[in-house]
């Protein structure tokens, strides 16, 4: 059977951004200073305009979305819907899967959902520099497509195992303008406290975010930019779900389970928020639906990790938030999905899954790219090594319906493409990628170091 797209008119692009808070059955905890007191809003106008600030502390369901960012989106999005029929073949599955692809964004993932809405505001507010950091690069190549657009410089850490292992993304990055350095870097006080404790670092998302917030608040005409774990992030991602609830009315279905990968859990937030949102307002379809985040087993933050408050970053300049945490110092080994190396995870993903309002599962490395590769035999498109984990996830769920007999539909978030990630396949198929499972001790060890404040 031939492949099934589901498509919209750029008239059904989201008007509004969703804000699952204001569904969310318990108030989410505020974010402490050093001191372990609640800090207010204008503790982050060093680094954020505040019509950001102002989506992070929201309450409301719906953010309008301004009209130039819509206008932007109007190049990529509405992201295409499909159905994988001959993937369903393949498994011999009697499951209906469906994914939607955001891999047809101009940088190739879900990322510029964001970066465009923050480069925007930042514009609104004057800025004309922001720093950042990336794992894997698709948000540094967001980013520096964003900045292109509205006018803004802008410099990236880029985590060095990625850095080393991804070297077209850095050179997308480049052509868009953005000065891209290798984290960690002797540029900043973060960066060579680091390289004093280990020169060979490969460094993580918590040292990169440590030097970009770093410069971001010594600067006065530098703003910070994050890709995924703060509020305004999980907001600003949540068109993808809007659009796929559209995409799944006209074909007469909903889905049983969602599927997405989780690192920060922006991604995971804007496929599985919006059903989410259907589940608070009583939708019966949506009452039975699981949400399923899918990580590591090398970074295994929901999984594994404690729900304690703790640094967003390596060395604790950022406010203090409660959420799962694998110990803000925890050094992941350098996997191939790098986009999912992060000690902590999505303040409000976290607290949705200690509620049990979501479900995680964690899989290992070689599994996931046996899933992107049978994948991509069967639907044409080369997944993100990320996106592979939710491919897998789905997967496996799809080989549980074979056997029982369950014909469920079953709907994940295909979030970028593999493009400039076939270095990694090419160690798949070579035998060289290990499945690493983080050793218990040393999660332990990590998590004895986090701040003592909070709950």
């Amino acid at each position: 059977m031939p492949q099934t797209k589901i498509l919209l008119d750029e008239s059904d692009i989201p008007t509004h951004w969703y804000n699952v808070v204001a569904d969310m059955p318990n108030k989410p905890a505020p974010p402490l200073g050093p001191d372990g007191k609640p800090i207010g809003p204008e503790a982050l106008t060093a680094i954020f305009p505040m019509a950001l600030i102002e989506q992070e502390v929201s309450a409301e369901r719906w953010i309008p979305i301004p009209e130039p960012v819509r206008e932007a989106y109007r190049m990529y999005r509405p992201s295409p819907l499909f159905r994988a029929h001959k993937l369903e073949a393949a498994l011999g599955t009697p499951a209906k899967i469906y994914y939607k692809y955001e891999g047809v964004s101009p940088a190739g993932s879900h990322k510029v959902n964001t970066s465009i809405a923050q480069a925007y505001y930042n514009a609104q507010a004057g800025i004309k520099r922001l720093a950042t950091e990336t794992g894997a690069g698709q948000w540094g190549c967001s980013l520096a497509l964003a900045g292109q657009m509205f006018g803004i410089d802008v410099r990236v850490y880029m985590v060095k195992v990625s850095y080393n292992q991804k070297p077209y993304r850095r050179s997308m990055m480049q052509t868009w303008g953005a000065e891209v350095f290798a984290s960690p870097t002797p540029n900043t006080v973060s960066g060579r406290k680091i390289l004093e404790l280990d020169p060979e670092s490969n460094g993580s998302l918590g040292i990169a975010i440590s030097e970009a917030v770093e410069e971001a608040a010594n600067r006065p005409d530098t703003n910070y930019a994050l890709g995924s774990v703060l509020n305004h992030v999980c907001h600003h991602q949540t068109v993808i779900g809007l659009e796929a609830k559209k995409q799944f009315e006209k074909v007469g279905e909903y889905p049983d389970m969602v599927f997405a990968c989780c690192g920060g859990g922006s991604n995971f937030a804007g496929t599985a928020f919006p059903f989410l949102a259907d589940k608070a307002a009583g939708v019966a379809k949506a009452q039975n639906t699981r949400l399923i985040a899918a990580e590591p087993t090398s970074c295994p933050t929901l999984t594994k990790g404690h729900y304690a408050y703790d640094f967003g970053d390596a060395v604790g300049l950022t406010p203090l938030m409660l959420m799962y945490t694998l110990g803000h110092d925890f050094m992941p080994p350098g996997i191939h999905a790098g986009g999912l190396r992060y000690h902590g995870d999505s303040p409000l993903v976290s607290q949705l899954y200690h509620e049990k309002l979501i479900e995680a599962v964690a899989v290992p490395q070689v599994a996931t790219f046996e899933a992107g590769v049978a994948f991509a035999r069967a639907e044409g498109i080369i997944p993100a090594p990320e996106s592979c984990h939710a491919i897998r996830a789905c997967l496996d769920e799809a080989l549980r319906c074979k056997e029982t007999g369950e014909p469920k539909v079953l709907f994940f978030n295909l979030s970028g493409h593999g493009h400039f990630d076939m270095s990694s396949y090419d160690r798949y198929f070579s035998g060289q990628l290990e499945d690493y499972a983080y050793p218990e001790h040393e999660i332990e060890a990590a998590l004895h170091r986090l701040p003592k404040v909070g709950t």
